[in-house]
């Protein structure tokens, strides 16, 4: 072969790798939680990587899951990571990478009330349906001077399987044996059967009901209710403090957690004075073979995107940054990826 034909061979080589390159496009679905923080991560990520473009549906943890192990995406996201079940129907095996982690907020509608304090006994009989009015006397009691209505409470809860439903509910059980002996926790739990509660899919679905219903209460990831302005309670904490949701609250909570080998961690109930009372990690859910190297090349670039500028933006859109020693473990975790 002459000396033409063989720079046109070299120049077509590259093109085509070149091209193959420009073509990774990586689909995924899952949780509502980490939506907010997802969106901005992915369109920044794929702005500044030529070549890869992300895309992710937000339809919750469990249409996630499913969507994964069937094979229609690239990665899920899911707030209830995986069970060990549902670990071992995925064909090629799965890595499960916490990413962020975010406060679940009993967020509010109650004109004029600008602070409310909800004790663990009353939150959790709210959610069972057990106190129905907001001028009851239990609530007046925690909140002296308040100027609590004479309205019924409408409960919203979620209707999809949900990853947020998992996290509250782990809580609500945690300090509630009615409620653990009753609704009990998963993705999608049996509430009370009354008129009173409403259910609504998603969180941004969930936050809407509440801000469009007076005297409605709900669980919502803190980003949706920071976004919207959306009023939430102070919870009282283990130690019987009440607590704001926030980075400081929501970081001392997480100083408590401890990975097991899938990197699950779920803090129920944290001890200590600081901690906000209701704190999950969120995890993206990748393939652990079965891949070609462009996109395994391109999914550990988004990995490492969202282990330094994505942790830059999660305080200010309502999300606890990684503490660094778990930032460490995702790193290692994800050479699993192949």
């Amino acid at each position: 072969m002459n000396r033409a034909l063989l720079t046109f061979a070299f120049v077509v080589s590259i093109f085509a790798t070149t091209s193959a390159s420009a073509d990774v496009r990586l689909v995924g679905s899952g949780a509502s939680f980490p939506f907010p923080l997802y969106a901005a991560w992915f369109q920044d990520f794929s702005k500044k990587t030529p070549g890869v473009t992300v895309d992710y549906q937000s339809k919750g943890s469990g249409a996630g899951i499913n969507d994964f192990t069937n094979q229609i995406v690239a990665f899920a996201g899911s707030d209830a990571a995986m069970s060990d079940e549902q670990i071992d129907k995925v064909k090629n095996g799965v890595v499960l990478l916490p990413m962020t982690a975010g406060e679940i907020v009993v967020a509010y509608n109650l004109q004029g009330i600008e602070e409310l304090r909800l004790p663990r006994d009353i939150y959790s009989d709210i959610f069972l349906g057990k106190i129905e009015r907001w001028n009851d006397p239990r609530i007046a009691a925690a909140n002296e001077g308040a100027d609590l209505p004479d309205l019924p409470i409408t409960v919203v809860v979620r209707s999809d399987s949900s990853g947020t439903t998992f996290n509250f509910t782990n809580h609500l059980a945690a300090i509630n044996p009615e409620f653990e002996s009753g609704p009990g926790t998963g993705t999608t739990v049996q509430w009370p059967r009354s008129n009173r509660f409403v259910r609504a899919p998603k969180n941004d679905g969930v936050t809407a009901t509440i801000v469009q219903t007076p005297g409605a209460i709900g669980y919502i990831e803190y980003g949706f209710a920071k976004l919207t302005n959306t009023p939430t309670a102070l919870l009282e904490n283990k130690a019987g403090n009440f607590v704001p949701a926030g980075t400081a609250g929501g970081s001392a909570a997480l100083a408590t957690a401890e990975f097991d080998e899938h990197m699950r961690a779920f803090v129920t109930d944290p001890e200590g004075e600081e901690p906000y009372p209701i704190v999950t990690f969120t995890w993206l859910l990748f393939n652990e073979t079965g891949q070609d190297a462009q996109t395994v090349d391109a999914i550990k670039q988004m990995i490492e995107y969202g282990l330094t500028d994505g942790q830059e933006m999660a305080e200010d859109l309502g999300y606890v940054p990684l503490p660094d020693v778990v930032v460490e473990k995702v790193r290692v975790k994800m050479d699993r990826i192949q």
